[in-house]
């Protein structure tokens, strides 16, 4: 059964931090065509549009297109902070491979 992305806690408190909500901005979690691996993710802080999927938590937003939404069924959005940097990522179930970097995946 495929289920909408969902976001971590995690996630939703990373966006409050930088002040996603006060100045308006959702995070935009797309998938496109390209990267090593054949898909990519393109994550960035954006206006959510009428046809966008609206994930809530926190008092933020995450959304994700139309188009995005099948390529992420069941997967888990989360923000990862390590020695090596901090950033969100994608737990994606559907990707059968993935690159080492973690930004494109195929299926």
């Amino acid at each position: 059964m495929n289920l909408p992305p969902q976001v971590t806690p995690r996630a939703f408190d990373r966006l409050a931090e930088i002040g996603a909500a006060a100045e308006g901005k959702a995070l935009r979690v797309a998938v496109e065509g390209g990267g090593c691996s054949g898909f990519q993710y393109d994550i960035a802080l954006d206006d959510p549009k009428d046809d966008d999927l609206i994930l809530e938590g926190a008092g933020q937003k995450v959304v994700v297109d139309s188009i995005s939404l099948p390529f992420l069924a069941n997967a888990v959005i989360d923000f990862s902070e390590e020695l090596i940097g901090a950033r969100f990522v994608i737990e994606n179930p559907n990707a059968t491979s993935a690159c080492g970097c973690g930004t494109s995946f195929s299926m």
